[in-house]
């Protein structure tokens, strides 16, 4: 099929697989985690030769914290550690980070280092760098209408979007799920509404740029109608005579 769509503005992705990855080589899950990193790296690489302007990655979840005890020390440690080292390269890579998430949850020094990355880094414009930390789509819907509860405000589509933990930017066109599973995990529930959804068999750490351009490819044929119907969006839908 020829392609239809523009390259997506923004993509999603739920980069799961990590545990499995190291699961299947014999090693501790961590060093899938660790692994994770630079499949991430390279990803924010690809994001910026492809131009597409905003990427939005799901780190840890709210419900990540029922993992054992070990594996979400090591999580936050892979934060503090990436947090110390790769902001600076992100930072010369023009990217603008934002962390999302409930931060109540986090140590004083994971938050101190989160702010300092998203002031470090404030005025770049080449890729708006999401990630999602903490963070959970039915958190993030509770919590928006929390707000505008206690602002006093009508609590509309409009005034939710507002709210949103992602109001900064626009929802996502596509949104990948790595690693095989096919479900969003409490993943933008919100902001999913209209995306395109592409499920990929490579775990995380393998993601790659061949990978990255099949999901791309996939997105490039599809039909987005947004509740209308395929021949009102070809512009061949005629009013019925009466």
């Amino acid at each position: 099929m020829e392609p239809t769509n523009a390259p997506p503005a923004h993509v999603a992705i739920v980069m799961d697989g990590n545990g499995r990855w190291a699961a299947s080589r014999l090693l501790p899950r961590i060093v899938g985690h660790k692994r994770g990193i630079d499949g991430l790296k390279r990803i924010v690489k690809a994001c910026v030769v492809r131009k597409i302007q905003v990427l939005t990655v799901f780190a840890f979840s709210s419900e990540n914290w029922n993992r054992p005890a070990d594996e979400v020390s090591g999580l936050m440690d892979l934060m503090a550690m990436a947090l110390s080292k790769e902001v600076a390269q992100l930072q010369q890579e023009g990217v603008r980070l934002y962390f999302v998430g409930n931060r109540a949850g986090l140590s004083p020094a994971i938050r101190a280092g989160l702010e300092q990355a998203e002031a470090r880094t404030a005025s770049n414009t080449t890729l708006v760098l999401n990630v999602c930390f903490n963070y959970g789509g039915k958190w993030d819907i509770a919590n928006a209408a929390a707000q505008l509860a206690a602002q006093g405000m009508a609590i509309t589509e409009e005034s939710m979007e507002g709210a949103m933990a992602l109001s900064h930017c626009a929802e996502p066109d596509l949104i990948i799920r790595t690693g095989g599973e096919h479900r969003l995990s409490n993943f933008l529930l919100w902001q999913a509404a209209y995306a395109e959804l592409y499920f990929s068999p490579v775990l995380w750490p393998d993601f790659d740029d061949a990978a990255l351009d099949a999901a791309l490819l996939e997105y490039a044929v599809r039909e987005r109608r947004y509740g209308k119907t395929s021949a009102q969006i070809h512009g061949s839908f005629k009013r019925a005579k009466v």
